[in-house]
């Protein structure tokens, strides 16, 4: 299945970005959420559109196209804890400030391609996974805060992460953000314990939001806090998917993915719902 069946918004978005001369992609992005594959392929995707020679179709054969496909590309880089790594770099847990010297190295040379340096963690089995403040400290992050903050034209960084709040606050503060949606299995999304209580609910009235909030409290008897969120969210990933731009469905999504978050650290969900609900409901 194709990037833009799974994701129509944000492959529009960046669609018009790499071909509309009235907008400009930004040279920082984070993407986040728990998809780290979808992360990835749509960090990879930006690159291989960026560099592409010829139609920059989904099958395009050009030389760079195939080099992006394969992780050869020269001017793609990968950095995490294994990948790129110097000779002399014995670090083996993070992103260590040797490899930040080597992008810097990297832009002292110029290149014919657009560069793209995707930043991420990989497990012990080699699949992609989220940074955080143990894997990409603030030390090495804070060493490559001139470059990111003024790039050279033709180079973009891409970060990807679990959580917005899982970078340091000055690599955000320098980047647009995106939230990747998880996949869910069979394109089906599960909702139908919350139909009743939040369809349409981008159409109710203000004064309604603590009676829903208390509907989803009641909800909790039958099912975790947690699961109910899930819910929600499958909600709006299919009202976005039948209607790609409605944008303000991906900032709702971010609220419910931080009412989740809530959720696994034990707040009360009575608290979490009324929060939500005030945020998203107008």
């Amino acid at each position: 299945m194709l990037l833009s069946d799974k994701y129509p918004f944000l492959t529009n978005y960046f669609t018009q970005a790499l071909t509309a001369s009235n907008r400009a992609l930004p040279q920082s992005i984070i993407f986040y959420g728990n998809d780290f594959d979808a992360q990835y392929t749509f960090a990879k995707e930006i690159a291989r559109l960026l560099n592409c020679k010829e139609d920059k179709s989904d099958d395009c054969e050009c030389l760079n196209c195939k080099w992006i496909r394969e992780n050869s590309h020269p001017a793609v880089m990968t950095i995490s804890k294994v990948d790129n790594k110097p000779e002399d770099d014995e670090s083996k847990t993070v992103i260590s400030i040797k490899q930040a010297g080597l992008i810097k190295e990297n832009l002292v040379v110029d290149s014919e391609f657009h560069r793209v340096f995707i930043f991420c963690d990989r497990d012990d089995e080699g699949n992609i996974c989220g940074l955080n403040p143990m894997n990409f400290q603030a030390e090495t992050a804070n060493s490559m805060l001139k470059i990111i903050e003024e790039p050279q034209p033709r180079v973009t960084f891409i970060f990807l992460a679990r959580y917005i709040d899982d970078l340091l606050s000055t690599i955000v503060s320098r980047s647009q953000c995106f939230f990747v949606p998880e996949r869910v299995n069979n394109n089906q999304y599960e909702y139908s314990n919350i139909e009743g209580i939040f369809t349409d609910y981008f159409e109710m009235e203000r004064k309604h939001v603590f009676d829903i909030s208390q509907k989803l409290q009641d909800l909790t008897k039958e099912l975790p806090a947690e699961k109910i969120l899930e819910q929600i969210q499958n909600y709006m990933l299919s009202l976005l998917k039948a209607n790609p731009k409605s944008t303000f469905l991906i900032e709702h999504i971010k609220i419910v993915e931080e009412a989740k978050r809530e959720a696994r650290l034990g707040i009360k969900p009575i608290n979490i719902f009324d929060d939500m609900c005030l945020k998203i409901i107008k």
